[in-house]
């Protein structure tokens, strides 16, 4: 029959009879006062299993918070569309064309001199919409500046009034320039 350890360290003689009966006796105690519950067992694995959850419900908030962002992403981009669908000029066909800037690249609508006007005035706006350009009055572009700016191809400021003082006020532009 094998021996415990106890009895083959005392026959090898690395510990002496007082020796073991301690280490017997503490390992009594301690048993005891973890079945009185006064002293707490080993609780690593516990501890590893708390920190695992923790880390789980962390990453698990993160992943809600990024299926959020999406879901408002789209929500916005569903605002967006309906508010050009909703509020856009019907396109034209005519020979009068306004040149705007649009990624360093010049493009152009056709448009009629009323909406050209609005246009240099900034009660109309041009957007991009389903890979084109459409024309929208100034108040829908400004709903669709506040939910996503990168969307607003041209949007002048409302002209104020000229100067009193201005030294050019006297002199007018002609209509007829176009660029």
């Amino acid at each position: 029959m094998s021996l415990s350890l106890r009895d083959q360290l005392l026959k090898a003689g690395l510990v002496n009879q007082k020796q073991a009966k301690q280490v017997s006796k503490d390992k009594q105690k301690q048993q005891r006062l973890v079945h009185k519950g006064q002293v707490e067992a080993d609780d690593s694995q516990a501890r590893l299993a708390q920190e695992a959850q923790a880390e789980k419900v962390k990453r698990d908030q993160e992943l809600n918070r990024q299926q959020q962002e999406k879901v408002e992403q789209k929500a916005r981009a569903a605002q967006i569309k309906q508010l050009i669908e909703v509020s856009r000029l019907p396109k034209l066909t005519t020979e009068d064309y306004y040149n705007f800037v649009d990624d360093k690249k010049v493009k152009r609508l056709s448009v009629n001199t009323l909406m050209r006007n609005k246009l240099s005035s900034g009660s109309l706006a041009i957007v991009h919409h389903a890979g084109g350009y459409e024309v929208i009055p100034r108040e829908a572009a400004l709903k669709i500046q506040e939910r996503d700016p990168r969307r607003i191809v041209q949007l002048n400021t409302p002209t104020e009034a000229p100067d009193e003082d201005d030294p050019y006020a006297a002199y007018q532009i002609p209509d007829d320039l176009m660029w």
